[in-house]
């Protein structure tokens, strides 16, 4: 199939971009790498009566550091992303994710914001970013990932509102992280999928960031704290994952009901814990 008939715009700049979007509100359908939005347009899933190119606009293509985090523009491609040094040594929960999103072909134009921004609940960058407690940069304010994320490809971007970059927090001496997903083939979306951030002091959890995603509506954060002050041992990381697993009620699929779902869940979750653990001390 082929698109409904659109106009293209081509933005000149973010300010274009955000006036062409305020002039034609929910009508209005933005273009980064594309990865997401063109089948769904083939498919006539979705209907736009204008289509906003970012691609030619300059300075957002960036990777780099600021304050303290590594700031990806939204027209950063996953694969630049995942080729990154910057990525690999300052944020690996990040560079372990890449690999993760789509295949090698999607993620040469795929952007990272644009993942962000598409808000699917099994997305892998999503996860990454609530877990890092990390940001989602836009044409009017910084929002941070925990509040970005509603339901189902919906996010608390209003309709004449951009990503313009994310920032994603720099890991700190005494970190480890850890992300993992369970999924029926290389490149699809998760069934399940589980991200674990902590600090470590004194050989003692003194925060940590645990969420979980593909189970549920959204990339959640999920309830650690019985970790912090102690020790992880294979014991006290089962505690944990069971207490997520209870916690959860995922919705039934073609690949697995809600207890199978439940079960990969508990599995995925003490495995991140154990290995963010494992990564900091």
């Amino acid at each position: 199939m082929k698109p409904v008939p659109f106009t293209y715009v081509r933005a000149e700049s973010v300010e274009h971009a955000v006036e062409t979007l305020r002039a034609h509100g929910d009508e209005a359908k933005v273009l980064a790498g594309g990865q997401s939005l063109l089948p769904a347009l083939n498919m006539r899933l979705v209907r736009p009566a204008v289509l906003v190119d970012l691609n030619f606009v300059a300075g957002l293509d960036g990777v780099t550091q600021e304050n303290g985090s590594i700031r990806i523009g939204a027209l950063a491609r996953q694969a630049a992303a995942q080729r990154s040094e910057l990525v690999r040594t300052g944020c690996p929960l990040l560079a372990e994710s890449l690999p993760l999103v789509g295949h090698f072909v999607t993620r040469n134009r795929g952007t990272v914001c644009g993942s962000i921004a598409h808000a699917d609940s099994a997305a892998e960058l999503p996860l990454a970013l609530v877990a890092l407690g990390g940001e989602v940069v836009t044409s009017r304010r910084t929002v941070p990932a925990s509040e970005f994320f509603v339901t189902h490809f919906t996010t608390t971007l209003e309709p004449d509102e951009l990503v313009i970059a994310t920032n994603w927090p720099r890991l700190e001496a005494g970190e480890g992280s850890a992300l993992d997903e369970f999924a029926v083939r290389q490149g699809d979306f998760a069934l399940a999928s589980a991200a674990c951030v902590l600090h470590v002091e004194d050989a003692r959890v003194t925060d940590v960031r645990l969420a979980v995603g593909s189970v549920t509506d959204h990339p959640e954060l999920v309830d650690a704290s019985a970790l912090v002050g102690h020790a992880v041992d294979t014991d006290g990381a089962r505690s944990v994952a069971d207490a997520v697993a209870a916690s959860i009620d995922p919705p039934p699929n073609l690949h697995g009901s809600p207890e199978y779902r439940r079960r990969l869940i508990e599995v995925l979750v003490e495995r991140v814990v154990a290995r963010a653990w494992a990564e900091a001390t």
